[in-house]
């Protein structure tokens, strides 16, 4: 099996335009999923006649990253259990650290 390493700098190119094209691709699924279940939610709540609203695209935002989070962490994502707790702790880290870089930096 080969590795990143062994790439050569034209194939380190595309190598990473491949993966850049594809992670693109994977967000926009994620944000259609997103939408989508939100809509499927608002339509099938009016179909069996509850007039009450949807949860919020936040919700469904909130639940994809709970589940991510457990599947990132070695976890079953509808139980939480098995979970790394050191890996649990690298994640919330490296979200604390995207907060105060990019969001906290302007505020101080």
């Amino acid at each position: 099996m080969s590795t990143r390493n062994s790439l050569t700098p034209s194939m380190e190119e595309k190598y990473s335009d491949i993966k850049a094209q594809n992670e693109r691709r994977m967000m926009l699924a994620i944000k259609k999923s997103l939408s989508d279940a939100y809509v499927q939610t608002a339509n099938e709540l009016k179909a069996a006649g509850i007039n009450e609203d949807a949860p919020p695209q936040d919700y469904y935002i909130a639940l994809a990253h709970q589940q991510l989070y457990a599947l990132l962490c070695g976890a079953n994502p509808e139980t939480f259990e098995g979970g790394d707790p050191q890996i649990a702790e690298f994640v919330i880290k490296n979200a604390q650290n995207i907060r105060e870089h990019y969001w906290l930096k302007d505020t101080e």
